[in-house]
């Protein structure tokens, strides 16, 4: 094991130049991918609305007017429809060409559908009449749907963009279509000096005001939900990294420990005393394996090993410590102590031993050399808490501890792959659930333990 730990803290410097850009860059990557999930779940609801929100609008064309005339809107409406989901398929994350073309084409539509008389329609009437029908409207359902799916960004983009449209169709309307004859000059007939009203109730003016009014409000309104987007993306922001938090945790305490941590304020900062058990598990002669192994060798098969024994140790309930090289620290009872403590480290130590053993059937069937570990456990008093001044470390330290890693080493004297203390043995009966993971084991009273003044009784597993 200090062999391995040279080697790896002889790497340290090198890791800790990039730590903080790997770190960064993970939660960049985590960010965009909660926020390609919000966006494609948005777009999904967004199509959804538009596909019940224009049949809607449809049916309510016809109660407005019953002709067959209608239906050349209901085609706008189809339109609409099939282009929302060209949206949802080209919609992603970041700058999206395609899709902010198919957003301006969707304005683009309902611009053109609303200005440009109806072809079918049996009588005709000014083209500033269009602009009396109060169908300006409708754009607010694109903007509304728009906010379940796209950046604060183009939200105001389709703000401005629907103005810009609007106020532009209006001029071209202006400039190019002809006023109906006559229409003008009865209006200002009846109502004599009253100029206000004659504007109002002409046909043939566009009444610019209120087409510049309705225009207006709508890029207020496009703004004000735009950054009320930003602020949502904000909060998303924020529950991403609390996600990405505490997947990060899970790395170290088994599920139904980050469960009870998620759900309580600052649990570990509490310096205690706690009766806990701790395993030491690490392989045996690493150095002399490793000797003639290229090095990206040994780093997978250190990740391959770390990774069986850590399923372990979550499995049952455990916590990971710490990686020691070629080997790991876990305890159990913490960060909150529980009825099994004892049985769930033993049966986390056999079960480590069967997945090794399915581990080296598996390597030599490919040739490669056994892997042996030694386990030691204990159980004891130790002190739990936070360490460290800026960087915190929830440690575990006391001489159970000690006494723990000093076991795993007596696994190489003793020629077994478990052993534990008489102590942590009595813990196993007493807790009454794994009395069984008791049998087969050889005790050997009096061995000297470096640290302890008297010799003590173990138990040990071939």
């Amino acid at each position: 094991m200090t062999d391995t730990a040279l080697a790896t803290g002889a790497g340290a410097a090198s890791a800790a130049e990039t730590g903080s850009q790997q770190v960064s860059a993970a939660e960049g990557r985590f960010a965009e991918a909660a926020l390609d999930a919000h966006k494609r779940r948005g777009l999904q609801l967004a199509v959804r609305a538009r596909w019940i929100a224009m049949p809607f609008i449809g049916v309510l064309l016809v109660f407005l007017n019953p002709a067959w005339e209608m239906l050349y809107y209901h085609g706008i409406l189809a339109l609409l429809c099939l282009n929302g989901w060209f949206i949802s398929r080209a919609g992603k994350v970041g700058r999206s060409r395609m899709e902010l073309f198919l957003i301006f084409l969707d304005l683009l539509i309902m611009t053109v559908g609303m200005v440009v008389p109806n072809p079918f329609a049996s009588h005709e009437m000014p083209v500033a009449m269009q602009y009396r029908f109060d169908n300006f409207q409708y754009f607010f359902v694109i903007l509304a749907a728009g906010t379940m799916a796209y950046s604060w960004r183009t939200v105001i983009a389709i703000g401005t963009w629907t103005a810009a449209m609007w106020l532009s169709a209006l001029a071209l309307a202006w400039w190019f279509a002809p006023p109906f004859p006559g229409l003008t000059e009865a209006v200002e007939a009846a109502f004599g000096p009253d100029l206000l009203l004659a504007e109002f109730f002409d046909p043939n003016n566009f009444v610019v005001r209120m087409r510049v009014q309705e225009a207006v409000v709508f890029v207020l309104v496009a703004v004000t939900l735009g950054f009320s987007v930003r602020r949502f993306n904000g909060l998303l922001m924020s529950n991403a990294s609390l996600t990405r938090e505490r997947a990060n945790l899970s790395r170290y305490f088994s599920p139904n420990v980050v469960e009870q941590l998620s759900q309580n304020d600052e649990p570990l900062k509490q310096v205690r005393s706690e009766n806990v058990a701790v395993l030491f598990i690490d392989i045996i002669g690493f150095t002399r394996l490793s000797a003639g192994m290229d090095p990206r060798a040994v780093i997978d098969l250190l990740r391959e090993f770390h990774g069986r024994m850590e399923r372990e140790v979550f499995h049952h309930h455990g916590t990971l410590d710490k990686y020691l090289g070629d080997g790991l620290m876990a305890t159990f009872g913490t960060p909150v102590a529980g009825t099994q403590d004892a049985t769930n480290a033993l049966a986390c130590a056999h079960a480590m031993r069967t997945s090794l053993a399915r581990w080296n059937r598996e390597r030599a069937k490919q040739g490669k050399p056994e892997i042996r570990a030694g386990i030691g456990i204990h159980y004891g008093e130790a002190l739990l808490g936070d360490i460290g001044a800026n960087r915190l470390e929830y440690a575990v330290l006391g001489m159970t501890v000690n006494i723990a890693a000093r076991l795993e080493n007596l696994t190489r004297r003793l020629q077994a792959s478990i052993v534990v203390s008489e102590t942590m043995a009595a813990q196993v009966k007493a807790e009454l659930a794994g009395l069984d993971l008791l049998d087969g084991a050889a005790r050997h009273p009096d061995q000297e333990v470096r640290g302890l003044d008297q010799p003590m009784t173990v138990l040990a597993w071939a």
